[in-house]
């Protein structure tokens, strides 16, 4: 094919698929902009998971009547004005890409009213061209109205996640600015409903309860950073109150949200040894730095930086989080008696054996012939963790907390098939307190979660009532099993919804490593182990046994 310039629509829409790659990329340009702007109150709507309708309004500096249509040119920028200006970045937005952007591949109407005007200019555009413009009355700043993203690309609009997820992609990019600018009154509504709202009283706290919830605000740690650059400030939380996955390490560079795992490994290894493998803390972290220090103009985005000088960015945050960390650990605390809810008798009783954890199970289906286990009988336990087994062809190392997963995930599964869950009812409801990507999760599916023994009712903003609870969970930390199922939710579309809760109840009801088991309960675990359709391995896919077979014992021995 001959060289040949690309027409300026399919540069456009190119160049808009680096910017805009869902609707919450929308969300943050435009939130970047109104903090820009100065904005003390910001209020964020969307529908329809932000593909009908995205609606930005803001209180700033609005923008002149005479720069209204500039503003949407490929470049323009009033951030920017020279190249040495790239050398010290000072606003969020500036590479004067992000309105054109989006007018390539949405509808979008503005109203603004700068400081001095009389009235507001409102403009329309369509396919990226101005299609109206008129006077309208407004007080100084800025609306813009996002709708019909990607109606007119319908490869970009199948590519998208669920409602639900996008929603949740949403609630984040404004929990995360609501976190770097508690000045700020934020306000999110999903659907017609209030998702979030902060009071903007420049309380660090404030915002982090208004996020995350009083429960996790009350474990956050202050960070004292030191007074020369660059200085580390913000909130961790204490090594008690952690998450499965990192979604919850927030880091700002002069306030701008970044993902860096530069920072995240720094976090990570100032909490080496107070936080158990696989678990991650709580961070809301600002790095303040010369801007001649870092190169914000890495990623189309803007969602990376590059640090001139890494090693001294990654010795200031991890002293300052192992600091935090040691000062609060090392000084004697007297905790409040946690007051535990008393549950009645469960609907349906079970037999149990001596220990919580493991309960005969229910009769299952004769297991095929490749994937039966020989009876094995039990020798003991090694570690706290793993139960030694022989069997007529050699030696079974079984890791109880995988096999135990195993027997539960098809226990649950059977019980969901027959409509038996055992459920468990509590005397008084219990609130659960959830952040906003979360919400945006379980709002959709919390009378789903009815047919694994759960009863769940929205009460109020980001709090549920929970009146009762799967048998098997009542004595676990049935609220970390939930907000941990949601965060995963949160991340994506996942194959089979009703597998990942599954797989999610069988994992906090399973006993765990290190947990000291008598003889009789080890036996009773390896019976139904014995008894499962797959025994070899976890519904996570890890194997729950090790075998050792009788010739392998004797090779090693030297007997053959």
């Amino acid at each position: 094919m001959p060289i040949k310039a690309l027409d300026p629509k399919v540069v456009a829409r190119i160049a808009a698929g680096e910017v805009v790659e869902r609707p919450a990329s929308v969300v943050k340009e435009l939130v970047e902009n109104a903090l820009d702007a100065g904005s003390s109150q910001i209020s964020v709507e969307v529908r329809g998971g932000g593909v009908s309708l995205i609606k930005v309004a803001d209180n700033g500096s609005g923008i002149a009547s005479a720069e209204v249509e500039l503003a949407f040119d490929r470049y323009a920028t009033s951030k920017l004005e020279n190249l040495d200006d790239l050398e010290s970045i000072q606003s969020l937005g500036f590479r004067g890409e992000a309105l054109p952007s989006i007018t390539a591949v949405a509808q979008v109407d503005m109203v603004t009213c700068a400081a001095g005007e009389r009235a507001g200019t409102y403009l329309a555009l369509k396919d990226g061209a101005i299609a109206s413009r008129s006077s309208q009355g407004r007080p100084q700043g800025t609306t813009v109205t996002v709708a019909n993203l990607f109606r007119k690309i319908p490869a970009r609009l199948k590519f998208l996640k669920s409602v639900a997820t996008e929603n949740a992609h949403i609630a984040n990019v404004v929990s995360q600015y609501a976190l770097a600018f508690p000045e700020v009154r934020f306000s999110l509504s999903i659907d017609g409903r209030a998702a979030l709202r902060t009071s903007g009283s420049g309380r660090l706290i404030d915002s982090i309860v208004e996020v995350y919830g009083a429960e996790v605000a009350d474990s956050m740690i202050e960070l004292k950073g030191e007074a020369a650059m660059p200085q580390v400030t913000g909130r961790i939380g204490s090594p008690k109150v952690n998450r499965s996955g990192r979604g919850y390490l927030s880091f700002f560079v002069n306030r701008r949200w970044v993902n860096s795992r530069l920072l995240a490994r720094a976090v990570e290894e100032a909490y080496h040894g107070l936080l158990m493998v696989g678990r991650h803390p709580i961070t809301v972290i600002n790095i303040s730095l010369p801007l001649n220090e870092v190169d914000v103009n890495i990623h189309p985005t803007k969602s990376e930086v590059k640090f001139a000088n890494e090693r001294a960015i990654f010795s200031a945050v991890q002293r300052a989080v192992r600091q935090a960390l040691t000062e609060q650990i090392a000084v004697p605390r007297v905790e409040a008696a946690v007051t535990r809810p008393v549950f009645p008798s469960a609907v349906r009783e079970t037999a149990t054996i001596p220990y919580s954890g493991v309960a005969p199970g229910p009769a299952f289906p004769p297991p095929t012939p490749s994937m039966a286990l020989p009876v094995l009988r039990v020798l003991g336990q090694l570690d706290n963790s793993y139960i030694i087994a022989e069997g007529p062809d050699g030696l079974y190392l079984i890791d109880q907390h995988a096999a135990h997963e195993r027997i539960l995930f098809e226990r649950i599964s059977q019980q969901r098939l027959r409509r038996e869950v055992e459920v468990q009812g509590m005397l008084e409801p219990m609130t659960l307190e959830v952040s906003p990507r979360q919400e945006a999760v379980l709002r959709s599916r919390y009378q789903d979660l009815n047919e694994f023994g759960f009863a769940i009712e929205p009460f109020g903003d980001k709090t549920f009532l929970v009146r009762a609870v799967p048998a098997l969970l009542h004595k676990e930390d049935w609220a970390g099993m939930l907000r941990e199922l949601l965060d995963s939710l949160s991340e994506g579309d996942k194959g089979d919804w009703a597998e990942e809760v599954t797989i999610s109840m069988a994992c906090h009801s399973a006993v765990r490593a290190g947990q000291s088991l008598s003889d009789a309960e080890m036996q009773e675990l390896v019976r139904q182990l014995e008894q499962s359709d797959t025994p070899h391995t976890c519904p996570h896919g890890r194997p729950t046994m090790i075998h050792l077979s009788s010739e392998q014992l004797k090779k090693q021995f030297g007997r053959t």
